[in-house]
C-alpha cells in the first residue's frame, strides 16, 4: 500500500512540475498567448500603382519563412478581378502574360513582384485607384491557405510600362 501512495505521489508531482514548466514557458513569452500557427508566407513593402482608369498592378516582396517552398496561385481583391502576371521574352519582344503556374517562393526565401517582372495584376477596377487608397487583397497558397495583405496606392511612371490588354489575352 505504501509503495503505491509514492508511486501515485510521484506521478501527480512530475505531472505537476511538467504542466507548470509549459505554463511557464508561454507565460514568459506573453500571458496572453494561444499556440500559433508556424510562421508562413508574408508580404514586404507591398503597393498598387495608382490608375484613373484601366487596368494597373500590385507589387511587393513575397517572403517565405517556412522551411517548405510555397506558391502563390491566385490573387483576389474586391475592387477588380485579378490575374498572376509575368513579364518574360516572347519571339524576341517582352510580353506580359498570365503565370498561370503560380509564383513560386523557395523554402526560407524571397519572390520579388515588381514592374516590369512578375506583379499582381487588377484585370478591371471598378473605379479609379487613387494615391493614398488602400486595398486589401488575399493569396491562395497551393496548400489552400491565404495570405490577406493591405497595400497602399501611389503614383508611378517607373519605365513607363503599360498594363493596356495586348493580344491573345
Amino acid at each position: 500500500m505504501r509503495t503505491l501512495s509514492r508511486r501515485s505521489f510521484a506521478v501527480v508531482a512530475a505531472a505537476a512540475l511538467v504542466t507548470a514548466g509549459l505554463a511557464g514557458c508561454n507565460a514568459a513569452e506573453d500571458p496572453d498567448a494561444v499556440a500559433a500557427p508556424a510562421a508562413r508566407l508574408t508580404v514586404k513593402d507591398p503597393w498598387v500603382k495608382a490608375a484613373g482608369s484601366g487596368m494597373t498592378a500590385a507589387f511587393g516582396t513575397l517572403v517565405n519563412d517556412t522551411g517548405k517552398d510555397v506558391t502563390v496561385l491566385k490573387a483576389a481583391t474586391s475592387v477588380s478581378p485579378m490575374e498572376l502576371h509575368e513579364m518574360a521574352m516572347d519571339n524576341g519582344k517582352m510580353v506580359m502574360r498570365p503565370k498561370t503556374d503560380g509564383f513560386l517562393v523557395k523554402a526560407g526565401g524571397t519572390h520579388e513582384l515588381s514592374p516590369g517582372g512578375d506583379h499582381l495584376m487588377l484585370m478591371k477596377p471598378t473605379a479609379p485607384i487613387k494615391p493614398g487608397d488602400e486595398l486589401t487583397f488575399t493569396l491562395t497558397l497551393d496548400d489552400g491557405s491565404t495570405v490577406d495583405f493591405s497595400a497602399v496606392a501611389k503614383p508611378f511612371a517607373g519605365a513607363q510600362e503599360s498594363y493596356a490588354p495586348m493580344a491573345g489575352m
